[in-house]
């Protein structure tokens, strides 16, 4: 009998009294590992650091090609800035015309051709060019020719829109300018009776020093300053309506949708990042090899690498075709060909006559800038 209530006292109160200690034992270990792995991240600033420098990668990583193009009309707004303020000087005299026109368009046109020189679609434009002048002479290479230079030059043309923009903003070229101007129209427009020296001495004017009233300088000056502002605001507009009404026909012609043209995007630069790095670490391999073999007088290891003939097929440009399933050319090839280490024998991707494609995948031989 007392080994019964022994029994029944053990299972009805020890027991459910030790579950519950082990219970509470347990919560308290993990509520203190929880603690520990708060105040871990709490104590380390890198970790903190990071989780929220997080977004601002991510964005960053996505706009890199809207904030590229906004660090290039920084850069040249700037760079406008220092030369109006340190090596602009109107002459005064009747080289104003040539010498404001020269400063607010030569810049824009060096800029213009940099812009050409910097970017990796214009030297896969025209490397080998030389050599397929045949195909030149057909229609439709010529005219895909004509298309792909023309997304370049949009491209290109940032830089020195940016440096027109902010120059007439500022006005002091188109100032200079314009006070040399010998137009009759343009003098009769800005000149009146209240300026008597506005049709004899206009060119003057920029210059301090003169003999011309202050008052008459100063009212003659912010016209033109203020047609020059107009002016600038106006390209500004322009150029924006226009970027905007482009994207919106690309967009809207586009036989992709949006969320596999954000794929083939993100795509292209992880190819692009991709090759560089690899192409980097091949070449330091290749360069390792020929040396050692140099200095040590011994046979070079075999070492694979892509034939000519796989880097020319590479260099050509993506052609879209509806059925295909392929997001680059580098994609195509390393699907399509039979024979990769002897692509000119038997090779399924032929070589890419045509360069017509959607405006919307104007992204995909883009590559890089080559900074």
């Amino acid at each position: 009998m007392l080994m019964l209530l022994l029994f029944y006292f053990f299972h009805k109160v020890t027991l459910p009294l030790q579950l519950k200690s082990r219970h509470y034992t347990l919560l308290k270990n993990q509520s203190l590992k929880t603690e520990l792995r708060v105040s871990f991240h709490e104590k380390d600033p890198s970790a903190a650091g990071m989780d929220k420098l997080k977004p601002l990668l991510s964005f960053t990583q996505k706009q890199q090609t809207n904030l590229g193009f906004g660090l290039i009309a920084l850069i040249t707004a700037g760079g406008e800035h220092v030369f109006s303020v340190f090596a602009f000087k109107c002459p005064c005299n009747d080289w104003n015309f040539i010498y404001g026109n020269v400063c607010l368009l030569v810049p824009a046109v060096v800029l213009l051709i940099l812009s050409y020189m910097l970017s990796n679609k214009t030297w896969k434009l025209f490397t080998g060019l030389c050599l397929r002048k045949s195909k030149l002479c057909r229609f439709n290479y010529a005219f895909g020719f004509l298309c792909v230079f023309l997304q370049i030059t949009m491209t290109a043309m940032v830089a020195p829109l940016s440096w027109i923009a902010v120059a007439l903003l500022k006005g002091v070229y188109f100032e200079c300018s314009m006070t040399g101007a010998n137009v009759t129209l343009f003098r009769r427009h800005l000149c009146n009776e209240k300026y008597p020296h506005c049709w004899t001495e206009l060119e003057k004017f920029p210059c301090d020093g003169t003999a011309i009233p202050q008052s008459e300088r100063a009212a003659v000056l912010s016209i033109i300053r203020a047609e020059s502002q107009v002016l600038g605001w106006i390209l500004i507009a322009s150029v924006m309506m226009f970027t905007f009404l482009l994207t919106c026909m690309a967009r809207c012609y586009s036989p992709i949708s949006y969320m596999q043209l954000r794929f083939w995007r993100m795509y292209t630069q992880k190819e692009s990042e991709f090759l560089d790095s690899y192409t980097a670490q091949h070449a330091e391999k290749l360069a390792k090899r020929n040396i050692t073999s140099f200095f040590e007088l011994t046979k070079p290891i075999p070492m694979k690498s892509p034939p000519r003939q796989a880097w020319q097929k590479i260099s050509s440009f993506y052609k879209f075709r509806s059925m295909d399933k392929y997001y680059s050319i580098l994609h195509k090839y390393v699907s399509t060909c039979e024979d990769l280490e002897n692509p000119a024998v038997r090779a399924s991707v032929k070589s890419e006559n045509e360069f017509a494609n959607p405006a919307a995948l104007a992204f995909v031989d883009e590559g890089k800038l080559l900074l």
